[in-house]
């Protein structure tokens, strides 16, 4: 049955901190006035200090999961996040290959630490089952520079990786993230024909969880209200800059973004009323 209404479906981990993972996408998603549905891949067990533990739900599982949805309430746009098993993947591909939906790979590969979340079969599987369905990517610099196995070091680079993801890896496009740029927080998007520069203020502060989470949700929002893809990186641009800008400083380590920033463009939090 095909809706009216925009739908989206995240598929991806949790946060029960709440500022990334299921939890960040389906906020993004009511921010944006789009209908969010979940599928978990993985319960963790985290906060703004980092991942304590982690459970993976099983692969069958995932595919009951997937099953409720797309049989009862079909989404226009799928979005994945964290995948951390082949067999997660191939599930999903699957799935995305039957219903021919549109698809946002927001790429979980390497945390903020450093560490890689992936072993190189996962990673292979994501880049060769997974990233030739995608109608974009969102990589940040460190998993650019795992898909393509070569290091970015500035905007150059960073055009060079997005257009590589589309030419060499088959995505309909995608889009390097610049917040790991030393205060040039410049996106890079190539959408198979043209290269587009987003750029925004950079706000120095540590509190930036779920930034790569926010960012793809809102795109797979807009996409899913049937908006092109230029305009939709351009509103999630615009939307995670001001989660960013008006942070809500929650925990002691690498505090969550603020999903309802663009109300506050001008004026401090402090000053108004909380929703």
């Amino acid at each position: 049955m095909i809706h009216r209404i925009p739908l989206a479906l995240t598929v991806a981990g949790t946060d029960p901190t709440g500022g990334a993972g299921i939890q960040a996408d389906l906020k993004s998603f009511q921010e944006r006035t789009v209908y969010g549905m979940s599928v978990i891949t993985s319960v963790v067990a985290q906060n703004t200090t980092g991942v304590q533990a982690v459970q993976h739900m099983p692969a069958p599982f995932i595919k009951e999961q997937l099953n409720s949805v797309f049989s009862d309430v079909r989404p226009q746009v799928v979005k994945s996040g964290m995948l951390a098993h082949p067999e997660m993947m191939q599930i999903l591909a699957a799935f995305i290959e039957k219903y021919k939906v549109s698809y946002v790979i927001d790429p979980v590969m390497v945390a903020k630490s450093g560490d890689h979340l992936m072993d190189q079969t996962s990673k292979n599987v994501l880049r060769d089952s997974l990233v030739p369905l995608a109608t974009v990517v969102t990589p940040n610099i460190p998993e650019a520079e795992v898909l393509l196995d070569k290091t970015i070091k500035n905007i150059s680079d960073a055009e060079k990786a997005a257009k590589a993801i589309v030419d060499q890896l088959r995505a309909e496009a995608a889009v390097v993230t610049g917040g790991h740029f030393n205060k040039q927080p410049i996106d890079v998007l190539y959408d198979g024909e043209t290269l587009h520069h987003f750029s925004s203020e950079y706000f120095d502060t540590n509190h930036t969880h779920g930034t790569g989470c926010t960012f793809s949700a809102v795109i797979t929002a807009e996409l899913a209200k049937g908006k092109p893809l230029v305009e939709s990186v351009e509103i999630a641009k615009g939307f995670i800059t001001d989660a960013i800008q008006y942070s809500l400083e929650l925990g002691k380590g690498n505090g969550p973004t603020n999903h309802w920033g663009y109300r506050l463009q001008g004026v401090p939090y402090v000053e108004k009323e909380v929703f």
